[in-house]
C-alpha cells in the first residue's frame, strides 16, 4: 500500500495478493486517519487506530466502529503507469 495526495485528497493505492490494483481514500471513515498506515489482509484494509476494516474492492465498511463506506476510485492500466479516475 502507498499514499499519494492529489490536490487535498488523499488516496491508498494497493496491489492486492490477486495481482490486480485498487484506490481508496487515505482516510478512515470513523475518524481521519490514513488506512495505508494499516495491516492489508485478502481484500481487507484494518484502520490502524481503531480497528475499523474495510473492503478494498467496494469500500465497504465490514466492522464497528466506523459506520461509513470510503470512497473507492476506478483505475486504469497504461503500459507500466497505473492511473486512478479521481473525479470532482
Amino acid at each position: 500500500m502507498a499514499r499519494f495526495v492529489v490536490g487535498d485528497l488523499p488516496i491508498c493505492l494497493i496491489h492486492a495478493d490477486d495481482g490486480r490494483f485498487y484506490a481508496i481514500e487515505d482516510r478512515c471513515s470513523h475518524e481521519d486517519y490514513a488506512l495505508s498506515e494499516g495491516e492489508l489482509d485478502g481484500h481487507t484494509v484494518e484502520c490502524p487506530r481503531h480497528g475499523s476494516r474495510f473492503d478494498i474492492r467496494s469500500g465497504d465498511v465490514l466492522n464497528p466502529p466506523a459506520v461509513s463506506p470510503v470512497v473507492t476510485f476506478a483505475i486504469e492500466l497504461n503500459d507500466d503507469a497505473v492511473i486512478v479516475e479521481v473525479t470532482g
